[in-house]
């Protein structure tokens, strides 16, 4: 399986949303399908998603009438089109409340619980939707002179409106490693201590500036778990707007297995073996496995399955 299959198969991942980027610049145009009957809108609040459901749980878009009088025009985020339908997010003010209308539709939930639930297209679509209102909440103001700034590029840009600085600001994305460290029969999975009892997971942590993706696996693991590694081998990738981090995911071989927590970043670390994983991904015994949604459960699965 190559590795576009393979991300595909991931949680919060679907078939590419056509971003239309040569299109959203033109303000006509969006004007245009700003208020079109097709066009839907997925509304964020407090960095939650509103969802429809219990026992079978969906997403829930809006039209524009239904979105109201509410939000500003800087609130809007244009998302791209999908079987004829334009898709918008649209970010609610975390001071407020969400209205009634809505609120009779479903509940705002965090997508991280429920994703792995959704519809492939539902999930990766409020994914995106969150991860862009992140984006836009965290730069109200210019990095660079402090001073406001205000959307444009339907939602994908922001420019400092201080005429001495005029700085752009276009949505970023922070690069994260997740490994799954082995040694013949045996896996590396560590846990924090806010995690649910019995959980454990992979090894994860930030690419820092200077460093290639493959250096911060090896640095990653050494750090937590004081693990040595070879042959790093790149799985697959994930979006991870949790708040705003892009997965990627990789299997390692191992080559030493004395444990040392340098860090202190993990309450536990140790070496599972492979009939542990198994009984776990069948519900049984006592470990606990990171949700479906996570890449970190297909580096898992992949491993025991001898799919990487």
């Amino acid at each position: 399986m190559n590795h576009l299959a393979r991300s595909l198969r991931n949680g919060l991942v679907a078939k590419p949303i056509d971003r239309a980027a040569t299109q959203r610049v033109d303000d006509r145009w969006l004007a245009q399908n700003l208020r079109a009957a097709a066009s839907r809108y997925i509304p964020v609040w407090r960095d939650c998603n509103l969802i429809a459901g219990g026992g079978e749980p969906r997403a829930v878009s809006l039209t524009y009438d239904e979105v109201g009088e509410g939000p500003s025009s800087d609130d809007f985020i244009y998302l791209g089109n999908a079987d004829d339908a334009q898709y918008f997010a649209v970010q609610l003010p975390s001071a407020g409340e969400p209205s009634p209308a809505w609120l009779q539709r479903g509940s705002f939930r965090d997508l991280r619980q429920i994703g792995g639930q959704l519809q492939d297209f539902d999930a990766a679509l409020l994914a995106y939707a969150r991860g862009m209102c992140f984006w836009h909440s965290q730069h109200r103001y210019c990095g660079a002179c402090g001073s406001p700034t205000v959307a444009r590029r339907a939602g994908h840009l922001r420019v400092c409106e201080n005429p001495d600085c005029g700085r752009s600001h276009f949505p970023r994305t922070d690069p994260a490693v997740i490994v799954l460290a082995h040694a013949g029969d045996l896996c590396l999975l560590g846990r924090k201590p806010e995690w649910p009892t019995g959980r454990y997971s992979t090894i994860a942590g930030f690419v820092e500036p200077g460093e290639t993706v493959e250096q911060a696996v090896l640095r990653e693991v050494i750090e937590e778990a004081g693990i040595d590694l070879a042959e790093v081998t790149y799985h697959s990738s994930q979006p991870w707007p949790f708040p705003s981090s892009v997965m990627l995911g990789f299997h390692a071989r191992a080559t030493s297995r004395t444990i040392r927590r340098n860090d202190g970043e993990l309450e536990d670390a140790r070496w599972f073996r492979r009939e542990e994983i198994g009984l776990a991904l069948s519900k049984q015994g006592g470990l606990r496995l990171p949700p479906r949604v996570s890449i970190a459960r297909r580096l898992i699965e992949d491993w025991y399955h001898e799919r990487w």
